[in-house]
Parts: structure tokens; C-alpha cells; sequence
């Protein structure tokens, strides 16, 4: 025989008959690994301690018949071919060989060609059995594989492959109910990472979560949890402690491991600082969910106190977390009832007197609470990002308001429109200021739009790009509060805009203070150096006003010239002016005289 691709099979001859069983191996050992056994009992000895791919088995056999011995031989090696040998010619043994689990049936006497072509038909069935087997194998071992996957992702962050809140919350509570001694939750949130990550987009704040991950995981004991629950947030789980010492030790080794600049491109460093929070259990709750919620109270005042600090859980934190939550669910309902109005200050000619345009400030009309100002909602529509509902219904009424003044009273007049970091980031922010003034059929050199500093210099090449489109437009651009951001004086000449406006703590200081009043000097002088205009913001005092009027800024806003007022109020000021006809006469002295002609 041979050699062929089965060659080297291991094969059993069983059969009674020793010369049979010497021609049979006789035959095929030339290219396989043949044993024989003369009985039944005597094969199944063999094969507990060896594996064979083909048992060629007689069918009658003293003692354990061949048709006994198949389904014995199978139940102890499945993966074994077994074929029949028989002197019977009727078809009647093939069957019920086959009826018991036999591949195949030849019969005596023996016709070798046959035999041979009988035993490579029956090894290749057991080579593609041993396929199939592997291949199930590999396919269990694969759902097995993808089903650890999935129970890891069930329970692990996808980015930092940290614990999720799932994960931590089932931890926490295994702690709590094991009552190894107290422990603590700290939730920890990244100052400024949204503003951040909508500056320099989700790659760069992938790259700061990751490597805000690994610092905290540097700073906690090997039997402490840390899990990161949602944006920015992580939760961490300090158990056997000693006392308040422990967890405060671990903010403040956090808030160390933050000090470091982090790296999120070539040319961009961040710096971020964290807001802690920590809740004790059992003292601040017998359940996991209650200790995480107290930790997130104590981490909303840690952010309220400015950030970069920790807070411990007190008890009427809980109440002004109920009062915050009440308050951004009536904000919200506040937007779709269109509760909010706006009013408008006057912006006044320093030299003159007379009015040359408003500032538009919105106000919530709070159904309970009455007339809100600013302070009281921005910063909760900052981070629940209402703000830009709201900051576009102000942008539209104040635009259609100053059109009806127009159309009503002949006169230029300007409109100073206050906006978001995350309105100006928005990308379609310059296709919206086209249908909004396009809709009130307003000139955009009647539009100033008012933008911080902070948010001009945490892309400063995305905001010049922007600030560019918006001038192009006609629109006017004024950098709010100047002073009290970045303050970088030497920038002004690199930005497009056309106004400056300084913000109130300069000029409250400017009459009592020679070094605030140093300052404003310095920075009118600047600006008109670069053709900008100047706007003083909080005149409440003559002084302030005639102080500002001899360094000849240009325009000033505060309660001294006119106070916040809805649009009625307004219409009537602007028809008493237009009536009065405001004259401004320079007297000798260098101030400024003014009279009134009916």
C-alpha cells in the first residue's frame, strides 16, 4: 500500500480470529500505527489508555459481541471511526452495524483492495470529524471569548477600561453590607473640562480623561476601587479607614497629581484642577445609592466654592441639591413657556449724554419666584447647556426690538448683545446671526455682539477666525468685561474687533484708587491707539463719569446713566431725549455743561 495523506492513523484491529487479525495488521502497518486485541474486553482495555482514529471490529466475538462493542467504544471515545468485519453476506448485519453506530461494514473473506479502500474512506470521515470538532471547539472557546467581552464592557468604561457606575455601585454595596469598619465615596470632577473639550474637541478630551484616569489610579491603595462614571466624573471607594483623615489625604494627593501640565497635542499643554466630594458610610447612609448621592451633594458644593478643593457631606447639602434639581426643571419649562423677557440698559455717550444704543439682559419672569436676574440662572443654562435656547430668544427679540425703535424714531442706535462661549463655539453660530437679522430686517451695524475674553483665548486662533466672519458680516464685536479674564494687553492688536469694554471693578476703583486708575489710563490710551472704542461699565457716581469723561472714554453704561428696563420704558426714555434734544456744552474748566432746550 501506498503512502497516502492518511498515512500515520492510528488504528485498532479487534477480532477473535488470530490470523485475521496478523493479516489485517500485516496489511496496514505499512502506513499506520496498528494495535490488535483478540476480544471485546480486551480492546476496551486498550483504548482507556491510548486514542485511535479507526477500530476495525469483528462482529461476532466470544465474550463482548462486535455489536456490543460499538456503542461501548463510542461513549468512551466519540471521536473514534469504527468499522465492522463480518463473514455474514446479508444485508441484514450491515444494517444493524450501522443501527449501533458503525461507519462502515466489510465482509470476509477479505478482499485487501477493498479493505484498503474501506479504511481510507473511513479515516477521511474521521479527519472531517476532527474538523468539525475543532472548529466547534474554536467556536465555543470564540462565544466564550466574545461573552467575557461583553460582561466587561457591561461593567467597564470603554475609553479608560476603568469600573463603571454599575460595577462601583454593586462594590459599594458589598462594602456597606460587610461591615469591615467605615469607609468613604469620593466623586471627583475635572474643572473646566467642558469648556476644554469643546475647545479643542473629543480627541484632545479623550486624551485628558485617559490621563486624569491614570493619575487618579496612582494616588489610591491596591484595594481601593476606582470606577468613572459619566463625562468628566470618577468615583472612587476607599474602604477600612481610619477616619476623615484618610479620604481628605486622597483628594489632596489627587489634587497633587493634577498639578502637572497635561499634554494633549504637539503644541497644546492643559492645565486642570479637580472638585472632591466625599461621603461617609454608614455615618452619611446605610445603602450604596444613598452614600454616592451624598458624595455628589458634597461634590456640587466643592464646584459652587469654586472648584480645585474637597467637600465633606453635610446634611443641608441635600436640600440645596433638591433646590438646584427644582431649578433646572422649571428653567427648562421656563424655555418652552417662553418665560423669559429682556431688558435693556442704555449705553450713553460720555461727551454728549445722549443715548446711542442698549445693552439687551435677560431676566426669568419665574412664575414663583418673580423677576430673576442674571446671576441667579446663568451658570445652571451654562452647564445644562439651556443657554443657547436661551441666549438665541434673546438675540432675536432684541434685534426685532431695536428695528421697531428705528422704524419708530428715526436716529442710529445700536444693539449690544451678550454672548455664550457656547454660542460663539457653535458651528453654525454666523449662519444664525444672518437669518436672525435677516428676519428682523435689521442693518448688522446696528448688532454688537459682547464675547469674553476667556472665551477668545482658549482658541485664540478659532475665535480671530470666527470674530473675522462675524465682522465680514457688518456685525460689530465688543470684548466684555476686559480685565478681568487673561487680561493680556498686547492681543487687542491681533483680534478683529471694534470696542473694549471695561469691566466695573476697574471703575469703581478709579476715583479712590490711583492704581485702578492707573489702569484705566493705560488701557483707553491703548485702545484708541488701535482705533478701538472704550465702554466703562458700572458708572454709579459723577465722579466716575467725569473721571472717565477727561481721560475721553468714549462711551459709558451704569446705573448713574440709566438702569436695566423693559422695552416700554425704554421707548419712553427714547422719546423724551428725542423731545429734549440733549446739548453738550464744554465749559472752561474742561468739564462738560449740559443744557436743555424745550
Amino acid at each position: 500500500m501506498s503512502k497516502t495523506k492518511n498515512s500515520s492513523a492510528r488504528i485498532l484491529i479487534t477480532d477473535d480470529d488470530e490470523q485475521i487479525r496478523s493479516l489485517l495488521k500485516e496489511v496496514l502497518r505499512v502506513d499506520h500505527d496498528c494495535d490488535v486485541a483478540g476480544s471485546g474486553e480486551e480492546a476496551l482495555a486498550i483504548l482507556k489508555n491510548r486514542t485511535f482514529d479507526l477500530v476495525l471490529s469483528d462482529i461476532k466475538m466470544t465474550g463482548i459481541s462486535g455489536l456490543e462493542l460499538v456503542p461501548l467504544i463510542l461513549q468512551q471515545a466519540p471521536e473514534t471511526v469504527v468499522m465492522m468485519i463480518s463473514g455474514q453476506q446479508t444485508i441484514d448485519f450491515a444494517i444493524e452495524a450501522m443501527r449501533v453506530g458503525a461507519f462502515d461494514y466489510i465482509t470476509k473473506p477479505l478482499d485487501l483492495r477493498k479493505v484498503e479502500a474501506a479504511v481510507r474512506r473511513a479515516l477521511n470521515h474521521h479527519k472531517l470529524l476532527e474538523e468539525k470538532r475543532r472548529y466547534e471547539n474554536h467556536l465555543e472557546e470564540l462565544v466564550k471569548e466574545r461573552t467575557a467581552k461583553i460582561e466587561h464592557l457591561a461593567y467597564h468604561d470603554r475609553l479608560t477600561d476603568l469600573p463603571n457606575r454599575a460595577l462601583f455601585m454593586n462594590r459599594c454595596e458589598r462594602a456597606i453590607a460587610t461591615n469591615k469598619g467605615p469607609g468613604a465615596v469620593l466623586r471627583l470632577s475635572l474643572d473646566r473640562f467642558k469648556k476644554i473639550n469643546d475647545t479643542l474637541g473629543h480627541a484632545a478630551g479623550d486624551v485628558l480623561l485617559t490621563t486624569a484616569a491614570a493619575r487618579i489610579q496612582s494616588c489610591v491603595r491596591q484595594d481601593d476601587l476606582i470606577a468613572r462614571f459619566d463625562g468628566d466624573e470618577f468615583g472612587l471607594l476607599l474602604t477600612g479607614i481610619g477616619d476623615k483623615a484618610d479620604p481628605a489625604e486622597a483628594a489632596l494627593s489627587i489634587a497633587d497629581a493634577m498639578k502637572p501640565v497635561f499634554c494633549v497635542g504637539e503644541s497644546q499643554d492643559v492645565f486642570l484642577t479637580s472638585s472632591v466630594g466625599i461621603s461617609l458610610f454608614p455615618s452619611n447612609g446605610q445603602d450604596a445609592a444613598t452614600v454616592i448621592s451624598n458624595a455628589g451633594a458634597a461634590l456640587d458644593r466643592a464646584k459652587q466654592q469654586g472648584g480645585n478643593n474637597y467637600q465633606f457631606y453635610a446634611p443641608e447639602m441635600n436640600a440645596q441639591a433638591l433646590t438646584r434639581l427644582g431649578l433646572e426643571t422649571n428653567l427648562r419649562r421656563a424655555v418652552e413657556d417662553d418665560q423669559f423677557v429682556t431688558y435693556y440698559q442704555p449705553i450713553v455717550n460720555l461727551a454728549s449724554g445722549s443715548i446711542v444704543g442698549f445693552e439687551a439682559l435677560v431676566r426669568w419672569q419665574h412664575p414663583r419666584l418673580g423677576l430673576l436676574s442674571p446671576v441667579d440662572f446663568i451658570a445652571l443654562a451654562e452647564d445644562t447647556g439651556l443657554i443657547l435656547d436661551i441666549g438665541n430668544l434673546v438675540m432675536e427679540a432684541a434685534c426685532a426690538q431695536t428695528r421697531r425703535w428705528q422704524q419708530a424714531r428715526p436716529g442710529p442706535l445700536r444693539i449690544a448683545v451678550n454672548v455664550s462661549a457656547r454660542q460663539f463655539r457653535e458651528k453654525d453660530f454666523p449662519d444664525r446671526l444672518v437669518n436672525v437679522l435677516s428676519k428682523a430686517r435689521l442693518d448688522p451695524q446696528c448688532l454688537e455682539l459682547e464675547i469674553t475674553e476667556t472665551c477668545i483665548v482658549e482658541n485664540f486662533e478659532l475665535a480671530v477666525r470666527i470674530l473675522s466672519d462675524i465682522r465680514r458680516m457688518g456685525v460689530r464685536v465688543s470684548i466684555d468685561d476686559f480685565g478681568t479674564g487673561y487680561s493680556s494687553l498686547s492681543y487687542l492688536k491681533h483680534l478683529p474687533i471694534d470696542t473694549v469694554k471695561l469691566d466695573r471693578s476697574f471703575v469703581n476703583g478709579a476715583t479712590t484708587n490711583p492704581k485702578d486708575a492707573a489702569l484705566v489710563m493705560a488701557i483707553i490710551m491703548l485702545a484708541h491707539n488701535l482705533d478701538l472704542r472704550v465702554v466703562a461699565e458700572g458708572i454709579e457716581t459723577e465722579a466716575q463719569r467725569d473721571f472717565l469723561r477727561l481721560l475721553r472714554c468714549d462711551e459709558g453704561q451704569g446705573y448713574l446713566l440709566g438702569r436695566p428696563a423693559p422695552a416700554e420704558a425704554v421707548g419712553t426714555k427714547l422719546d423724551i431725549e428725542r423731545k429734549h434734544n440733549v446739548i453738550v456744552n464744554p465749559r472752561a474748566d474742561g468739564t462738560m455743561q449740559r443744557a436743555i432746550n424745550e
